[in-house]
């Protein structure tokens, strides 16, 4: 898990078919020692991770990733320069139980990532 680690959610608003969440990175966290070195980088499987988690959160259950038609990487995040992000993802239940995510990661008119998949729940 990153939640509470690698990320907080420092703000939660919810909908029947949205979420809305501002987030903290952790600037200093050991991840970046390696995701580079002097030039710290969000990872692209860490924002994968964040989206599931903010799910998870709201909903309370456990999820497992099952496909994602669409990941875009738009913008670098640097966490020295950006550690405080928007995050919205809009779902929508199958009738199977599992969940349509749309979410994308942004600031300001800055949309750093996009995201659109399916995720079943445990």
């Amino acid at each position: 898990m990153l939640l509470n680690d690698f990320f907080t959610i420092q703000k939660i608003d919810t909908t029947d078919t949205e979420i809305k969440a501002l987030l903290v990175i952790n600037a200093v966290h050991k991840i970046f020692e390696g995701h580079f070195p002097g030039q710290p980088v969000v990872p692209g499987v860490c924002m994968i991770q964040m989206v599931k988690e903010i799910l998870e959160t709201v909903t309370g259950r456990a999820t497992n990733l099952v496909k994602a038609p669409e990941i875009k990487f738009l913008v670098i995040i640097d966490p020295t320069q950006n550690n405080i992000i928007g995050a919205e993802l809009k779902y929508k239940p199958e009738e199977n139980g599992n969940m349509n995510i749309t979410a994308i990661l942004s600031k300001g008119e800055t949309i750093y990532f996009k995201f659109k998949g399916l995720f079943h729940f445990l």
